[in-house]
């Protein structure tokens, strides 16, 4: 069992430290489902202005659709994930935020690595992806894992 620091408090992996991970993995996915109803709610705007602009290019700009939503959702995720909160608007009202096990800040791009790597998990082994964190240490994921990051409690 090896003790490290995380944002300056000394956190054991002794089974019975659980103050940061405590529910976790239940507000990650609440968190989830917020995000992209949000993220659906701002793909709406972003719709119109692409359909416009097919009208204007007589259809090419009907092109954009495919990629609207992902380009969105990363967007969204590069800004509030890759920010100073560490968390998208979903974590924050779930009062969790994504951390890296060294200590250091995410930064936009390893929170669209760690978003595509997600998606990808999902897409081979579609939600039994969650089940990881009913294995790995702080209920953490596979795309966690790989990154060195982790899911903790804010507060």
């Amino acid at each position: 069992m090896a003790d490290r620091i995380l944002d300056g408090e000394l956190i054991t992996d002794a089974p019975g430290d659980g103050r940061l991970y405590s529910g976790v993995r239940t507000r990650r996915v609440v968190a989830f489902f917020i995000d992209y109803l949000l993220i659906g709610l701002m793909m709406i705007p972003i719709a119109i202005i692409v359909a416009l602009l097919g009208v204007l290019t007589l259809g090419l700009g009907w092109l954009l659709f495919g990629l609207l939503a992902p380009l969105t959702a990363l967007l969204y995720v590069s800004m509030t994930l890759g920010g100073g909160r560490q968390a998208t608007w979903g974590m924050q009202l779930m009062d969790i935020r994504l951390a890296r096990m060294d200590g250091g800040a995410v930064d936009p791009l390893l929170a669209v690595v760690h978003t595509v790597l997600f998606w990808a998990g999902n897409a081979i082994l579609t939600p039994l992806i969650l089940l990881a964190t009913l294995f790995l240490d702080h209920k953490r994921t596979v795309h966690d894992l790989l990154l060195g990051t982790v899911v903790v409690r804010t507060s």
